[in-house]
């Protein structure tokens, strides 16, 4: 925590998720399951939200898309055949349309790799 003694406001430093830590976890459980075509717009919302250039209030957008897609029941239920999986694929969709705008190359390149490595046969 820094402190501006000028203006006596106090300014909180926000650490930054490596997306290193990503690897071994329930999320990629999820992303396994769920497949190929959610996986990756799933992945460039994880690269997008722990970005350092990515601005606070689209992380918070970013970061509860992501919530939605790991909840196990919500419109519908990610067990469902066929359609378990559709609106966690429009929520993400939809928050990257919003905020596509903070998208870059290397930030698609880096969810790319890790797409590549979850799905290494497609």
């Amino acid at each position: 925590m820094k402190e501006n003694h000028k203006n006596k406001e106090r300014v909180y430093d926000a650490e930054v998720l490596e997306s290193s830590i990503l690897d071994e976890n329930i999320f990629v459980k999820i992303l396994i399951k769920a497949g190929r075509t959610i996986a990756k717009p799933a992945l460039e919302v994880v690269e997008m939200a722990i970005d350092p250039y990515t601005p606070a209030q689209v992380r918070v957008s970013l970061m509860a898309a992501l919530a939605y897609l790991i909840m196990p029941f919500d419109l519908f239920p990610d067990f469902m055949p066929l359609v378990g999986f559709s609106d966690d694929f429009v929520a993400l969709t939809a928050v990257l349309s919003i905020w596509s705008k903070y998208m870059t190359p290397s930030i698609r390149a880096r969810a790319e790799n890790k797409l590549n490595k979850l799905f290494p046969f497609y």
